[in-house]
């Protein structure tokens, strides 16, 4: 089968959050069980600027780094016109070439995509999103009529959501297009693409979508939405998430346009690139370690200390990491509730990320008030993030939600024991620890009471006592496998299905 991706990021090209790890990783999967798989993403700068480092490069010399003009992009389609209510853009498609057997388009229109950041300014938006993804969707279903339609196009979020309601609306009676299914994975239902009425017109659909059992939602036009009821199908992140969605507390307004959809609605965990995330091969880590020879470990989190500078912990005092985005939704209003508290333990937690403001002010205050027990740096360095990996012996994630989660199955790997709330993919990879069988890979605690999340805390520093049950519990961790194989054969499926259906 030929499956178009369509997301608005993807590694290594563009990167806010999960999503781009997944659009980086399926697609090379799906090519190793013989689908063909092409992706479209928006022409960023930072996409430009990847493609002339590489361009000058592989001229190893030939002309300075940056010297590659527009006119010598390898242009697949030159230009696509775009109609709006009272004025037309143009789109050009370049041919980003096969990676890892993908083959990858991007979406030029620099008067949209031209810029530094993907959505907007630090915590904010820029006003035309409406029209930047109105014009990618459309675009992308324009450049797939000469470049290819697919048996299915995938579709990632609210930013490429629109591609089915075109589909089955304005592109309703292309001949060359009929056939096309549709998937769409939800990564993250908090996030829907909300834009006045008028959109609707802007954008050149009929008013009919506009209703409440369409687009409609608040008197607002939302993209996610309109996904949701034109897709074939829908996926999302992780099995207990695609449950969760379903109810008013993490729905988002959404629960009942789901839960109508909830025959239509898969959940697949999602896999993790052990090929950048394995201790026993990590460049970025003081020493490597293996479950059978675990020593290096324990450099790594002298390495780890010394990075934070907490170079005076005793061996006998475990290390709580944290590498994360600062927000409310990752529940650190519950840390917060109780971090005089976990500094009376005899415990260190290094911290590592930004966010709101309110967090990062409570992480530095957190540690000025404990300098020798708490340490945060508010920035994000990936290589610091794979030492936090290797050299913590716990990892917090106490998220309100989380549709699935990555950090807390990099723990697994690096034998960094997760205490984690039993959320989303949080509580589908993480198992409970039973000390008096040995069975287990971690510690959760459910609800939103910051009590609860102490609980688990103390659970996992008593653990920590008995070093023979904690090497067990480290290895059990480092025994699960959450690769890329298994979820893209039940991806396989869903696209089967859909194909089914449009035949």
């Amino acid at each position: 089968m030929h499956i178009v991706f369509a997301a608005s990021e993807c590694v290594p090209f563009a990167k806010t959050g999960g999503l781009a790890d997944v659009v980086g990783a399926l697609p090379p999967e799906l090519v190793k069980l013989g689908h063909e798989v092409t992706v479209y993403l928006p022409f960023y700068a930072g996409v430009r600027e990847r493609l002339e480092k590489e361009a000058g490069a592989a001229r190893s010399g030939e002309r300075g780094e940056g010297d590659r003009g527009d006119g010598e992009w390898n242009w697949a389609v030159r230009s696509i016109t775009v109609p709006f209510e009272h004025y037309n853009r143009f789109v050009g498609v370049v041919d980003g070439g096969k990676r890892e057997g993908v083959q990858f388009y991007f979406l030029d229109c620099p008067e949209l995509f031209d810029r530094r950041e993907l959505y907007g300014p630090k915590g904010g938006e820029f006003p035309n999103n409406w029209e930047r993804f109105g014009l990618y969707c459309r675009a992308v279903l324009e450049a797939a009529k000469v470049l290819g339609v697919p048996d299915v196009f995938h579709v990632h979020d609210w930013q490429a959501s629109l591609i089915p309601v075109y589909l089955r609306t304005t592109y309703a009676g292309d001949p060359a297009l009929n056939k096309a299914g549709t998937v769409l994975t939800i990564h993250n239902a908090g996030y829907q693409g909300w834009y006045p009425p008028a959109t609707t017109q802007r954008l050149l659909f009929p008013w009919d979508v506009f209703t409440k059992d369409k687009l409609e939602q608040f008197d607002t036009f939302n993209f996610l939405k309109g996904g949701i009821v034109f897709s074939d199908m829908l996926t999302t992140v992780s099995r207990k998430y695609a449950e969760e969605i379903q109810t008013a507390e993490f729905g988002e307004k959404l629960d009942g346009v789901l839960l109508s959809r909830a025959a239509d609605l898969r959940g697949i965990l999602n896999g993790v690139d052990y090929s950048q995330w394995d201790p026993a091969t990590d460049g970025h880590l003081a020493a490597h370690y293996t479950p059978k020879d675990l020593s290096g470990k324990k450099e790594c989190r002298a390495d780890l200390l010394h990075a934070f500078g907490l170079d005076k912990v005793p061996e006998t005092m475990p290390v709580i990491g944290i590498v994360s985005r600062f927000a409310t939704q990752k529940g650190f209003d519950l840390v917060a509730r109780i971090a005089e508290r976990i500094s009376q333990r005899e415990v260190v937690v290094v911290a590592l990320g930004t966010g709101e403001p309110l967090y990062e002010r409570f992480f530095r205050e957190w540690a000025f008030r404990h300098p020798d027990q708490v340490a945060v740096q508010i920035r994000y360095d990936d290589a610091l993030a794979h030492k936090v990996e290797a050299g913590s012996d716990m990892f917090l994630m106490p998220s309100r939600y989380e549709p699935c989660g990555l950090n807390q199955i990099y723990s697994l790997k690096y034998g960094t024991v997760p205490i984690v709330r039993a959320t989303g993919g949080l509580d589908d990879t993480i198992q409970e620890w039973y000390a008096e069988i040995g069975d287990g890979t971690g510690f959760k605690f459910g609800g939103m009471d910051p009590e609860a999340l102490l609980g688990a805390i103390d659970r996992a520093l008593e653990a920590f006592q008995d070093k023979k049950g904690w090497t067990q519990l480290m290895r059990n961790g480092m025994a699960r496998h959450y690769g890329w194989e298994g979820p893209a054969k039940e991806y396989a499926e869903v696209y089967a299905e859909v194909a089914r259906r449009r035949n």
